[in-house]
């Protein structure tokens, strides 16, 4: 619990440095529609440089609109605080699938489609975030809700970790994943300073960060899941114990599950204090309120670890490992969608639209062949794991 807290007063410490940023970045403009208005003009000057067969200048005008503003200006937070992160992940979708179209050569007709179905749902979303009554109630919601979001994930697979070590005899290296968590929060520091104030890392080059954490964090998740998976069964895990587990934990699984709660900590880290620097130069007279609904996310954080990491403890043995495993599957397959997503935002990967499925952020599902095709792959990879032990078992 003392680590715990350690970590959340950091967190509270650097979303608090970054409030005098977040004001000067926000105060050129008078409202949401002001920033939209600009915005505007620009998506409609891409639309332009399309026209007259100008591919790479108008993408350079839509990433200028995307990252220059709707990112930079803290729009894209605004709107998955205030309205949902649903919207927020289609709108980013729809500024991919533009410059898809582009690159692809797409029918001017097509292009300016697209364009204003962009235009509508910005100016959508700025009536509705201009239209906001000035809450402190709203505000602390908004500011729960951002770090029960973007902390779920990295607590279940912490909690999960933890739980493994101390049910496998192995409870002094819970000592890894601590230090690796705390490390992680460290380096989430570092990385939003040095996004703000030291490189000025922004646009491409921060999704590019973000994207690579995530992928990284995918291919980790999944072999341990698939390890311990593989120890689900008594007899294995009894054999398991006796003659590897000490040598394993100390060295190659001992690094491997460092890592994932290291990955996991600082893939939302970074992030989660931008998020609330944007909010704390919005809040105007509710920046309180703002600190509430996070501290008070951080204590219902601590309760979800604390139900997994004790709860589980007394599941069987079998039942534990699988839940535990399953649980990081499917969470190597979140990251995996949402690091190619990032990768897709800054133009590293391609975007094929799939337009009969819609996104499910929360399950890392977008409606891309790119990020359909490897968690389809990983749940195929599961599939036939859980195949290949049952005949084991059963010979």
């Amino acid at each position: 619990m003392k680590r715990f807290l350690t970590i959340f007063v950091l967190l509270l410490s650097s979303v608090f440095i970054f409030q005098t940023s977040a004001e000067a970045a926000k105060t050129k403009y008078e409202s949401w529609n002001a920033l939209i208005d600009e915005m505007d003009i620009i998506l409609n000057q891409a639309y332009d440089a399309y026209f007259i067969k100008d591919v790479t200048g108008a993408k350079d005008l839509v990433n200028k609109a995307y990252f220059g503003f709707y990112e930079k200006h803290g729009i894209e937070r605004a709107v998955m605080s205030y309205i949902s992160g649903q919207r927020g992940t289609d709108t980013e979708y729809q500024f991919a699938k533009i410059k898809r179209l582009m690159t692809d050569n797409a029918p001017n007709k097509v292009v300016r489609t697209e364009i204003d179905t962009i235009l509508k749902m910005l100016h959508e979303d700025a009536n509705e975030l201009d239209g906001k009554q000035d809450s402190g109630w709203g505000t602390f919601l908004a500011a729960l809700i951002i770090i029960l979001r973007e902390g779920t994930e990295a607590i279940l697979v912490i909690a999960a970790i933890t739980a493994y070590l101390v049910r496998s005899g192995n409870k002094s290296y819970v000592q890894i994943v601590y230090w690796s968590s705390f490390a992680a929060v460290i380096a989430s520091i570092l990385a939003a300073i040095a996004i703000q104030v030291v490189f000025d890392i922004s646009g491409a080059n921060q999704e590019m960060i973000e994207g690579v954490a995530m992928l990284l964090a995918t291919i980790v998740l999944f072999f341990v899941s698939n390890w311990m998976l593989s120890k689900s069964e008594a007899q294995a895990w009894k054999n398991y114990v006796e003659g590897k587990v000490k040598m394993a934990v100390a060295t190659g699984s001992g690094v491997a599950l460092g890592g994932a709660a290291f990955l996991s900590v600082f893939r939302e880290g970074a992030e989660t204090i931008l998020f609330y620097q944007a909010m704390i130069a919005d809040a105007k007279d509710h920046i309180s309120m703002v600190f509430l609904g996070l501290g008070v996310g951080c204590l219902l954080l601590v309760a979800i670890f604390m139900i997994i990491r004790f709860g589980s403890l007394k599941l069987p043995l079998k039942a534990f490992f699988i839940g535990t495993s399953i649980l990081m599957y499917l969470l190597a397959v979140v990251f995996a969608g949402g690091g190619i997503k990032e990768l897709q935002e800054a133009d590293i990967i391609p975007v094929t639209p799939v337009n009969y499925i819609r996104s499910i952020d929360l399950l890392g599902i977008y409606p891309t062949v790119e990020t359909l095709v490897p968690q389809v792959f990983m749940l195929l990879v599961v599939v036939v794991s859980f195949i290949y032990l049952k005949s084991r078992k059963v010979k």
